[in-house]
């Protein structure tokens, strides 16, 4: 028992010295590109918010760990290797709790196994953005108004060998920011509509860690490919927030009572980048133009940064989460997550627990912001959890 205890607080200490080693190279790209802010911004990005407090506790890392019911938002695909046979989530976060207390992200998700080899889950995502009082130029009251925004998906998953599984995904998305107002250009704002589809896979392998028994998974999706979005008559439409994640977890029990998991993620949006422009005439001095279709969008993005080869690479996220679990009922998780200075610079530490105890499950995230505000700190998100089996094994 002492040797595992050891081990876990080396690889606890190592999430620390990882992370320094991160803002030290934070640091540097400060000054590279401490001219050269260029923040990739979406239409509808609640899409992006992670709903769930399990993979909120481990930094928003959750493609490659194992199945829960919140599974169909990371990756559906991990699903056809659920060892439950069917399961219900219902998660809930405040956001900007700091400075209003009336807006939140709900998400009811839940999946049911079809035989051995394949499932299916539903899901509905529901973010209220609280009261806001519309006015004209002059600042007269034109309209009190609650603005929201909801998605409904459905997933299907299947195992193609006993170690690899794809998934699909279709999804509504409704985004409903100023109700009929008219806005200053004489037009009427509108409700913005938009479908969407994801991609999913997921590999899952049972092995060893010395001599231990361990489970290794990597999962890649490919999320929220869709149309453009608009909230006006306009013809100019903004994109959704296309999203290609990888990641990779190990997973090891070290007795009937310990299991330690460690997941590192990648992310990385599938969206043009905003180009360098002239400030007098407008014209793109450097870049490319991002008034393109979604398809060529996805494709460019890989490409177009104004700055080269660096930028593209800074476009990239990467999160660190650790899990532990003791007796399969009462979960320790941590997790850091990393974005560069230059496209938004979210960094932040999470810290999270969870209990299980027969079908009845609990979890909750709590999130500690570095150099920048986030709208989750000083928030507490849940999940609870029914899962409708007797089987108690570890996720």
């Amino acid at each position: 028992m002492t040797k595992n205890i050891n081990f876990i607080l080396i690889c606890c200490l190592s999430v620390f010295a990882f992370t320094a080693k991160g803002q030290t190279s934070s640091s540097k790209t400060v000054l590279d590109f401490a001219h050269k802010l260029n923040t990739i911004t979406t239409s509808v990005p609640f899409l992006s918010i992670t709903p769930d407090a399990r993979a909120g506790g481990m930094g928003d890392a959750g493609v490659a760990v194992g199945a829960d019911a919140n599974a169909a938002f990371w990756n559906a695909s991990k699903l056809a290797f659920a060892e439950k046979k069917k399961s219900f989530a219902i998660n809930g976060a405040p956001w900007l709790r700091s400075l209003v207390n009336d807006v939140w992200l709900y998400y009811l998700s839940g999946y049911q196994k079809i035989d051995d080899r394949s499932a299916w889950s539903a899901s509905m995502r529901y973010f209220s953005l609280g009261s806001i009082q519309f006015t004209d130029n002059n600042g007269n009251p034109l309209q009190q108004f609650t603005p929201s925004e909801y998605s409904i998906d459905g997933s299907y998953s299947r195992k193609l060998s006993d170690e690899f599984s794809v998934g699909i995904g279709l999804r509504f998305i409704y985004s409903n920011l100023a109700g009929r107002v008219v806005t200053q250009g004489g037009g009427q704002a509108r409700p913005g509509i938009a479908g969407a589809g994801d991609l999913t896979t997921y590999w899952q392998h049972d092995g060893k860690f010395k001599e231990y028994k361990a489970r290794y998974s990597w999962g890649a999706t490919l999320t929220n490919v869709g149309n453009k979005i608009t909230y006006t008559n306009s013809a100019n439409r903004d994109f959704i927030p296309t999203m290609l994640r990888t990641g990779f977890c190990t997973k090891i029990d070290f007795d009937e009572f310990n299991s330690f998991a460690t997941n590192i993620e990648f992310n990385k949006l599938l969206v043009p980048t905003p180009p360098q422009r002239d400030p007098i005439s407008g014209k793109i001095t450097k870049g490319m133009d991002p008034n393109v279709s979604v398809p060529q969008g996805m494709v460019q993005s890989f490409y177009d940064a104004p700055n080269g080869f660096k930028e593209e690479m800074s476009e990239i996220n990467w999160i660190l989460g650790i899990e532990y679990w003791y007796q399969k009922q009462f979960a320790l998780r941590t997790g850091f997550h990393h974005e560069p200075y230059n496209k938004g610079n979210r960094k932040f530490f999470t810290f999270g627990v969870g209990l299980k105890y027969n079908v009845f499950g609990i979890d909750f995230a709590y999130l500690v912001p570095i150099q920048q505000r986030n709208p989750l700190e000083n928030t507490l998100r849940f999940s609870i959890h029914f899962d409708f089996t007797s089987s108690t094994t570890t996720p």
